[in-house]
């Protein structure tokens, strides 16, 4: 189940209704499906499109989406972090950004364009779609591990097209951990780390 957190208001929202709520006005639709029992956790691409092609094929209808395809990231993936710094910068796509997370998580930070920044860690079960045009960044979880069916209009349209803005580096991609904070906010130490 996805969290969202709003840093500089200091909120955080767990009820997928109010996630839904706080979603909506920036045209970012969420919804949770089923996983358990659905894939085996080493199920091939074509095994999980196939699982979940009832909920994909409403989806292509509803969103004009012609393909699916599987991504399979893991922290052993040859140039992971050249890979992820393509994603970690601000920057919005020519298309929809549609992902449903069989494995794994990740955090999407989304920049309106009014009001402060907000991010979604997404986890199993959960479908985001960020919308063509919608700034954001994506980061991976500190394990770097996510599976995700993906569907596209066209798959030219996912290129990034990055603002220039640098206010990504203001976010550790800490996945929501006991202290999530922009960074350079004072923050109090973990257990861990007093007793170090």
């Amino acid at each position: 189940m996805a969290l969202l957190r709003i840093p500089d208001e200091g909120r955080v929202l767990s009820d997928p209704e109010a996630i839904r709520s706080h979603l909506s006005p920036h045209g970012i639709w969420y919804e949770q499906w089923p996983v358990a029992g659905r894939v085996d956790r080493q199920a091939t691409a074509e095994q999980i499109l196939t699982a979940y092609a009832p909920e994909l094929d409403q989806l292509k209808a509803r969103g004009g989406y012609i393909t699916a395809d599987v991504i399979d990231v893991t922290a052993d993936v040859p140039s992971l972090q050249a890979m992820l710094d393509k994603f970690n910068k601000e920057h919005t796509h020519a298309e929809d950004e549609v992902r449903f997370i069989v494995r794994g998580s990740g955090v999407f930070h989304i920049h309106p364009n009014q009001g402060p920044i907000f991010a979604i860690e997404v986890m199993a079960g959960d479908l985001i779609n960020v919308p063509a045009g919608t700034l954001h960044w994506f980061d991976l979880c500190a394990d770097r591990d996510i599976r995700a069916i993906r569907l596209f209009r066209e798959k030219a349209g996912w290129t990034p097209v990055y603002s220039g803005s640098d206010v990504a580096v203001g976010y550790q991609p800490l996945c929501f951990g006991p202290n999530y904070l922009p960074v350079g906010t004072p923050r109090a130490a973990t257990l861990p780390e007093l007793s170090a």
